[in-house]
C-alpha cells in the first residue's frame, strides 16, 4: 500500500541497528504508549516522577505498520510517534508531530535462527527528529525489552553496492542523474569530489556489466565502480579510487556512510529496507 508508507519519504532517516526486543507485544502498543509518554515527561522534569494517564505536552503514538514487510516470516514494522501541542492550542487544535522512528524487519528470514519465542526480531531502526528524543526513546526500550540500539553506519563497499543495484532500477522519464560524492582524504582543508552521471548513460554501462538480470555480483559491482572512475580519470586525471565514496544519490534513495537515508520512490522501498535490514543484521551478529 504505497499512501501508508507515503509519509516515509523524503525524510532525513537516521539508522540504528536493535538487538532483538524482550517479551515485546504488538497487542501492548497503547500501553506502551502511555509507558513512554510519562517516561518522557520524567526525562523532561529531570527524573520527577508523572502519573501515567494525565495530560501530558507531548503525546506518544505506537502503531504497526504491517505492509513493511519482505515475507510473512517478518514481524510487522512498529512506528513511534511524538506529538506536541502547545498550552495556548484549543483542544481542537491539531497535534504538531515533532519526532518519528520505526523499527522494522524486511525479508529479515532466519536471523537468529535459534530466537527463543519470548523476542522479537526487529533489527532496523530509523528516526527522523532531534536526536535529544531519540535518546530518550532508545533509553526506554533498552530499558523495558532487554535491547540495545547502536548507530549503523553505511561503508563505502555498501554504497558502491547501491550505486549499482538502484542504477539498474527502472524509472523511464522520472530518473535523475546518479550523484557520487567522494572524500579525499589527508588534507589539511575538507575536500569532496562530486560525480554526476547521466542515469540513461548508468544505466547503458550496468546493462553491459551485469550477466544476469536479477542477480547482482561483488565482481560485476567492482567492475562497475571501475568503469566510472575510469572515465573519470580520462577527464580530470583525478584517481578516485584513491578516495573515499560518502554518498550515493539515485531517483530511488540517496544514502551517506554516517548512516542517514532518503527514501525517494514507494515501489521500492522495501527493496532499499531488504538491504538496510541486512546490514543491521551482520553489525548485531
Amino acid at each position: 500500500d504505497l499512501q501508508s508508507t507515503a509519509f516515509l519519504l523524503r525524510k532525513r532517516w537516521t539508522l540504528y541497528s536493535v538487538t532483538p526486543l524482550y517479551k515485546f507485544s504488538d497487542a501492548h502498543l497503547r500501553n506502551y504508549a502511555r509507558l513512554l509518554s510519562a517516561f518522557i515527561a520524567a526525562e523532561k522534569q529531570k527524573g520527577l516522577a508523572v502519573e501515567i494517564g494525565i495530560e501530558l505536552d507531548i503525546k506518544v503514538a505506537v502503531s504497526s505498520l504491517p505492509d513493511l514487510k519482505g515475507s510473512d516470516q517478518d514481524h510487522a514494522a512498529i512506528l513511534v510517534q511524538l506529538l506536541s501541542r502547545s498550552p495556548a492550542s484549543s483542544k481542537s487544535s491539531e497535534d504538531k508531530l515533532i519526532w518519528s522512528g520505526w523499527f522494522c524487519c524486511v525479508s529479515g528470514d532466519g536471523f537468529p535462527e535459534n530466537l527463543p519465542e519470548d523476542f522479537t526480531c526487529l533489527p532496523l531502526f530509523l528516526a527522523n527528529g532531534a536526536e535529544t528524543y531519540t535518546s530518550i526513546v532508545g533509553s526506554w526500550f533498552q530499558k523495558t525489552f532487554d535491547c540495545y540500539f547502536r548507530r549503523l553506519a553505511i561503508s563505502p563497499l555498501s554504497l558502491s553496492w547501491m550505486a549499482a543495484m538502484w542504477t539498474g532500477c527502472k524509472m523511464g522519464k522520472t530518473a535523475s542523474a546518479i550523484e557520487l560524492i567522494f572524500s579525499v582524504p589527508s588534507l589539511p582543508q575538507p575536500l569532496d569530489i562530486s560525480y554526476a552521471i547521466h542515469p540513461e548513460d548508468a544505466k547503458a554501462l550496468w546493462d553491459t556489466v551485469q550477466k544476469t538480470p536479477g542477480e547482482i555480483t561483488q565482481e560485476e559491482v567492482d567492475i562497475f565502480m571501475d568503469c566510472l572512475y575510469s572515465h573519470f580519470h580520462r577527464h580530470f586525471k583525478i584517481h578516485l579510487s584513491a578516495t573515499k565514496l560518502v554518498k550515493v544519490s539515485t531517483s530511488i534513495a540517496s544514502a551517506h556512510c554516517e548512516g542517514t537515508i532518503k527514501f525517494l520512490q514507494s515501489q521500492y522501498l522495501t527493496g532499499v529496507l531488504m538491504l538496510l535490514t541486512e546490514l543491521a543484521i551482520s553489525q548485531i551478529q
